[in-house]
């Protein structure tokens, strides 16, 4: 399945070209500030009676363990989920077993979700495989060392670009930030 610019929704490398924020403006029209969805249509009511197939859940336990498949690179807001689990249970494809926890509602599969997992295995494998390739991918290019020096620039500018300062340090400054961009643009050629 392709998404929206053309890649292959399963291929890990769409999931990395959105986390990167490139191609697309943002939920605010901001340059590559958006969200994208790891998920489809019906596709996470699929993961979702995936992971309550194994054992009773409650919303929380779901979107942890969502974020655990795809190592902390995508976890669903609640948003997202309860409404899914409502959309479920209405479909009578989860219920909610009778439990002593009146803190938080357990979902378990119905016969009839069972049924539709069945009918979707191989879609299921491939959505867990989505996920796991996304965290996988993330772990391959985690640029940590990136981020602490960007940090630190952070730090530096806050700094040095104080309220008062001479405009020659100010265009100092960004002709050093500029130069920078330029040489690390360099190094994907």
């Amino acid at each position: 399945m392709r998404g929206r610019h053309g890649r292959d929704r399963g291929d890990p490398e769409h999931w990395h070209h959105h986390e990167r924020g490139e191609g697309h403006r943002g939920r605010h029209g901001g340059p590559g500030g958006g969200r994208h969805r790891m998920f489809e249509g019906g596709e996470l009511r699929l993961v979702l009676l995936h992971l309550i197939n194994a054992e009773p859940r409650h919303g929380y336990d779901l979107i942890r363990a969502i974020e655990g498949l795809s190592r902390g690179v995508y976890a669903p807001s609640p948003g997202v989920i309860y409404p899914t689990l409502t959309l479920l249970k209405d479909m009578e494809l989860v219920g909610e077993p009778d439990t002593t926890d009146t803190q938080r509602k357990l979902f378990a599969i119905t016969e009839q979700g069972k049924a539709l997992l069945a009918e979707n295995a191989k879609v299921v494998e491939g959505l867990l495989r989505r996920l796991a390739e996304a965290g996988e991918l993330r772990e391959r290019t985690d640029a940590a060392p990136v981020r602490r020096a960007m940090q630190n620039l952070k730090s530096v500018l806050f700094d040095t670009l104080s309220p008062g300062v001479d405009k020659k340090v100010v265009l100092d400054v960004a002709a050093l930030i500029d130069e920078a961009a330029q040489k690390i643009e360099r190094l994907r050629s």
